[in-house]
């Protein structure tokens, strides 16, 4: 049976276990009595639970007692969970951590599952392996005061935590003012065809160094691993100029390797007659040396032979030189017995017009080829031995 139906609530209560008042007076239940109840409840689960008495107003003491220990208990383990989340981290093996208690180094943490105290202890995370980058673009100032925008990308890493956490405040600003310093200082010493041809590897490699030196001086943990230097260009407002000049050294450098081929084919070859002439000229005074040498021995020779028997060698000589000259010459002498005077026919033209092709035949039947300077004088010199003799 319903609580509101006639007669069937005999005691006059509500839903909530309170009198109605009034007798059948209807009205808004009591929300004082209801939170009571609820705190109660809460105070059982907590182990806050109410002991009863005969006085209504202990009942409510010591309600209200056992209410407020149940709430600071649940504040106290909401924070501790709370606490302990914040406390408890994981490292991961890429990553390493630096711990401060009271603001003071305490230790770096490696891989795994740690743990620290806030507030008093301060942790810091980073990753220690990843290789990070920088990139610069700017108008430099070369050494012979022309300017060029040159970009360059850094490439780095944290190889020790501690310094990088401690020494410096902002250590990768520091890595970029470092980078300016060291990229105007390598570019104000080069020239501009060194920034913008072959000279960009020497540069990064400098940059590198310098860049280096800077952030081990301020003592960064930083570590640089490769600078490159991009193709460097002059300022869009003087690009037209540069390259005109680019290509005037481009024409002159393929000009001047023109040249240098050209004197490197004819150089070789004169240094080559040169030497060919040279040569030709100590053969020929080797060959007129040795021929004076041995004709002036064979003179000698002669004489001492002519001392002893002059008139066979007076004839010997006459017949050598009247075979050597008939042998080069054309003529032809018939001769007969004493008392006959027979008339022989020889054709000379024929027989001269043979003698000629059996000369040309043992040449090959070329063209005659200009005669050596050697030759021509050993036949001068032998002309002349032949005239001495006949003259002798």
């Amino acid at each position: 049976m319903a609580w509101n139906e006639p007669g069937g609530n005999s005691n006059n209560q509500d839903p909530w276990g309170g009198k109605r008042k009034g007798g059948d007076r209807k009205g808004p239940p009591d929300l004082d009595e209801a939170f009571r109840k609820l705190q109660e409840s809460l105070n059982g689960l907590f182990g806050g639970g109410k002991k009863r008495s005969g006085d209504g107003g202990g009942s409510g003491g010591g309600s209200s007692k056992g209410g407020g220990l149940g709430l600071l208990g649940i504040g106290l383990v909401v924070l501790l969970a709370i606490w302990l989340y914040n406390a408890i981290y994981v490292v991961d093996e890429q990553e390493q951590a630096v711990v401060l208690r009271f603001g003071k180094y305490y230790e770096t943490v490696g891989p795994g599952l740690n743990i620290y105290f806030p507030p008093f202890d301060r942790k810091y995370l980073e990753n220690v392996t990843r290789e990070r980058a920088y990139s610069k673009q700017g108008q430099m100032l070369t050494e012979d005061e022309n300017i060029v925008e040159v970009p360059l990308t850094v490439q780095y890493k944290i190889t020790n935590l501690q310094d990088f956490v401690l020494n410096v405040d902002q250590p990768e600003v520091s890595l970029q003012h470092a980078t300016e310093s060291a990229l105007r200082h390598v570019v104000g010493s080069t020239a501009m065809d060194q920034v913008l041809t072959e000279g960009r590897e020497l540069m990064a490699s400098e940059i590198k160094e310098r860049l280096q030196r800077f952030l081990d001086t301020y003592r960064t943990g930083i570590t640089v691993t490769q600078v490159n230097v991009q193709s460097a260009a002059a300022p869009r407002e003087v690009q037209e100029a540069f390259d005109d000049v680019i290509r005037a050294r481009e024409d002159e450098q393929r000009s001047r390797n023109q040249a240098e081929t050209y004197a490197n084919g004819v150089i070789p070859e004169a240094r080559g007659q040169a030497q060919r002439i040279v040569e030709d000229a100590n053969g020929y005074r080797d060959e007129v040396v040795s021929r004076a040498k041995g004709e002036a021995d064979r003179f000698t020779k002669l004489v001492a032979e002519y001392r002893k028997a002059p008139e066979v060698t007076r004839e010997r000589l006459y017949l050598d030189t009247m075979q050597e000259v008939f042998s080069n010459t054309s003529k032809v002498l018939v001769t007969g017995d004493k008392g006959q005077n027979n008339l022989l026919y020889l054709p000379l033209d024929k027989m001269i017009d043979s003698s000629r092709n059996g000369s040309n035949s043992s040449t090959g039947g070329a063209a005659a080829a200009p005669a050596d300077p050697g030759s021509r004088a050993a036949d001068m010199q032998q002309q002349r031995d032949t005239r001495t003799r006949e003259t002798r």
